[in-house]
């Protein structure tokens, strides 16, 4: 508690953490702030009927991508911060296979705030269309219940364009405006203010999660239809309280490699020839390769949904299995799921990691690995070892991202409170949180006091 306090007595952080509140606070008051043209009512009750559907689940991951609410609201900011990550990935990939984009990359800050720049732009481009996708989508109704569509007016006139138009708009300067505080966080608070705006999403659903998981309480021992016993909730305590323990201990894992630097001998004192190390991130891709893999099953689920409607070919046994196993997180779902983790852990390693450009930089600097020649050799070091520490951090992303799936089917406990278990949520969170620790402790030891995680 006194170190907590500790961080209101630097005037200049204290400023950055009230700053970041502020805009925080904004951002959850327009998440509730509903678009003119829906009706809350059939919005709730939609969202009710579809929510343990394969359309649902797609829905609602993209919601908590996005740091927006459930699907039981369309709000303002509903397309949330996604197309602006969206954009970012985008521009981050070209940059590798377009030399133009490479070129600016390597400009440093004047090439980087270009990049910006268009990615900005793109970012209007893509919640212009998202938002035109979801409004069609909201005004014509879902097609399960074509007639039952979600806005205020009769749909026997037409589409009326001038209200669609309006909510297209709002939408998409919802959109701009939560990158613009993400910016002014970065800017005047504390924290990376885009990765902060997703957290704040993610921890809302946290007060459901825990109010569904109180509700359902039983005082009886190995209680069922539903229930939790007392044994169940200390295993799910003990399970969560370990899962975060190894999520942090992955996130800052390291491989040191030994490095030393050359001695120069200038006059009559030599300088140099002192020993560090390089420093290797286990989980070198971050929560992306969830997020990709992710992303990429929500298509064959619905695609066998669509295929099952055919009459001639809907009774098919081996295509009801298919879609049951996706429909359930069955094995064929997380064999998929997994193997996809493997691939985008692999394929984004190599794009943000270039074993080449860091040997060159370490010869550079006059510093090399012991026992390897500086140049093609030390690359080939480098990219060995990467790859030994990426098969690591696969495992660990895989078996974080079906840690959920696991827990619902061993237990029998409801998805939303599982997905605390593990997932990209959970990754995002502690991701976030410990980045956040880490430039507060920086303040803090620029000025003398003890960081946050310090002992003393």
């Amino acid at each position: 508690m006194e170190k907590l306090l500790t961080l209101f007595k630097v005037p200049e952080l204290r400023q950055k953490i009230l700053i970041t509140m502020l805009f925080l606070a904004i951002f959850r008051v327009g998440s509730w702030i509903p678009l003119p043209i829906v009706n809350q009512g059939k919005m709730h009750t939609w969202a009710a009927e579809i929510r343990n559907t394969t359309a649902g689940r797609v829905f609602g991951y993209v919601a908590m991508l996005a740091g927006a609410n459930d699907l039981s609201n369309s709000t303002i900011f509903g397309l949330g911060i996604m197309p602006y990550i969206s954009a970012s990935i985008i521009f981050q990939l070209l940059a590798s296979v377009v030399p133009t984009l490479e070129k600016l990359m390597k400009e440093g800050e004047s090439g980087r705030k270009k990049i910006n720049e268009y990615t900005r732009y793109a970012t209007v481009v893509l919640s212009f269309g998202q938002s035109i996708f979801w409004v069609r989508y909201l005004m014509y109704g879902p097609p399960q219940a074509v007639d039952d569509h979600l806005c205020f007016w009769d749909k026997s006139g037409g589409w009326h364009m001038l209200p669609g138009i309006s909510a297209v708009f709002i939408m998409t300067a919802g959109t701009i405006f939560l990158m613009w505080l993400g910016e002014q966080i970065d800017e005047y608070g504390i924290g990376n203010g885009i990765s902060l705006i997703i957290m704040a999403g993610i921890c809302t659903r946290m007060p459901m999660a825990a109010y569904k998981l109180l509700t359902s309480f039983s005082p009886q021992i190995n209680a069922g239809g539903g229930k939790y016993g007392p044994d169940k909730m200390v295993i799910l305590g003990l399970l969560f309280v370990a899962v975060i323990v190894g999520v942090i201990a992955i996130t800052q894992s390291q491989r040191r490699i030994p490095t030393q630097s050359a001695k120069h001998v200038r006059g009559r004192r030599v300088y140099g020839g002192t020993r560090n190390y390089l420093p290797l991130k286990v989980n070198q891709a971050g929560v992306m390769p969830i997020i990709f893999a992710s992303s990429l099953l929500m298509f064959p689920a619905l695609l066998i949904q669509a295929v099952r409607s055919i009459p001639s070919v809907g009774d098919w046994w081996w295509l009801q299995e298919l879609h049951a196993s996706f429909n359930r997180y069955g094995y064929a779902y997380n064999l998929c799921y997994v193997a996809l983790i493997y691939f985008f852990c692999y394929f984004w390693t190599a794009i943000s990691f270039n074993p080449k450009d860091m040997s060159t930089n370490l010869k550079d600097h006059g510093s090399f690995i012991p026992g390897y020649r500086p140049g093609r050799r030390t690359a080939e070091y480098l990219e060995k070892v990467m790859l030994r520490i990426t098969y690591v951090g696969s495992a660990f992303l895989a078996i974080v991202a079906i840690f959920p799936t696991v827990v619902t089917d061993a237990l029998g406990v409801d998805p939303m409170v599982a997905s605390f278990f593990g997932g990209t949520g959970l990754l995002i969170v502690v991701s976030v949180a410990l980045d956040l620790v880490q430039k507060m402790d920086s303040h803090l030891i620029m000025r003398n006091y003890s960081g946050l995680l310090e002992k003393g």
